[in-house]
């Protein structure tokens, strides 16, 4: 067994840190501080840009996503995180979860040292994360604490540029506002339709359609459309906000027309698009 005094630091990747620890270190530097460094000062410190510190600020626990990015990098050792901690004068984290990092650090070098005598025995071949859990990106695969969202995003793969651009001008700006888009945001794997009905109903406030002429030949589209307006009829609670990016050669969906709508088509109203959708958006 490696003693505390041959623990080499340097050679000890961060991914030898467990759960327990990076819970703790979440405890000191998730909450924002005026006095003491938190971990915006500590993201810095690892080289994150603004643009991505921002991204991180929409998270539920941001320095547990800021430590699974940086442990990517090469140089993300147990050496230099507490050299960090260190020059963001954070001694008393250091102090505080020194015992459980040498704990993490001795076991993950008896792990490397231990050779596998056979293939571990598979107790069972069934999943063990229910359906509608671990169904996002960032979601708790437990269930506890379930990813949310401003708003779920309804397109079809034609206009998936546009979508782009909406995560530029929504995510990516002052408006500090978290998109649900499928192809980014869930894990493959799953049931689709169920998936959508509990991102729509319990995950995401509100809901926008971008329509196009293909929008209207989109099975997906139609589900997820009529889903949304079945959970609010007469439009009461402001669910769902129809877009309309480009002229269309179709009728407008005729279960849309009672709806205002934000329509980038026309060049006058153009420069309020983006304003008045996001107001949209974060409304309560």
């Amino acid at each position: 067994m490696a003693s505390k005094s041959s623990i080499d630091h340097e050679v000890i990747p961060v991914t030898a840190l467990n759960c327990n620890f990076r819970k703790k270190l979440g405890l000191y530097l998730n909450p924002q501080n005026t006095v003491a460094a938190d971990w915006r000062t500590v993201a810095e410190m690892m080289d994150f840009t603004y643009l991505e510190i921002k991204n991180f600020e929409k998270r539920d626990y941001p320095f547990e996503k800021v430590l699974t990015e940086w442990e990517t990098r090469p140089e993300a050792t147990v050496a230099n995180l507490l050299s960090i901690l260190e020059k963001a004068e954070r001694k008393d984290v250091i102090s505080d979860l020194k015992e459980i990092i040498d704990d993490d650090c001795r076991k993950y070098l008896e792990r490397q040292l231990r050779k596998p005598v056979q293939v571990p025995v598979v107790d069972s071949c069934g999943p063990r994360t229910q359906e509608r859990e671990g169904i996002t990106l960032f979601d708790d695969p437990q269930g506890l604490i379930p990813e949310t969202f401003d708003a779920f995003i309804c397109y079809c793969q034609n206009d998936f540029q546009f979508v782009h651009e909406m995560i530029k001008q929504l995510e990516q700006t002052e408006y500090n506002l978290k998109l649900c888009v499928f192809d980014r945001d869930v894990l493959p794997g799953t049931c689709v339709w169920t998936i959508a009905s509990e991102l729509i109903e319990k995950r995401c406030k509100r809901m926008v359609v971008v329509i196009s002429d293909d929008y209207l030949d989109s099975d997906a589209c139609d589900f997820q459309t009529k889903f949304a307006l079945s959970l609010c009829p007469g439009a009461r609670t402001k669910r769902l906000i129809p877009v309309v990016y480009k002229t269309m050669k179709k009728p407008f969906p005729s279960i849309l027309r009672f709806l205002t709508i934000c329509d980038y088509t026309r060049p006058c109203t153009q420069a309020w698009f983006w304003t008045r959708l996001a107001k949209a958006l974060a409304l309560p």
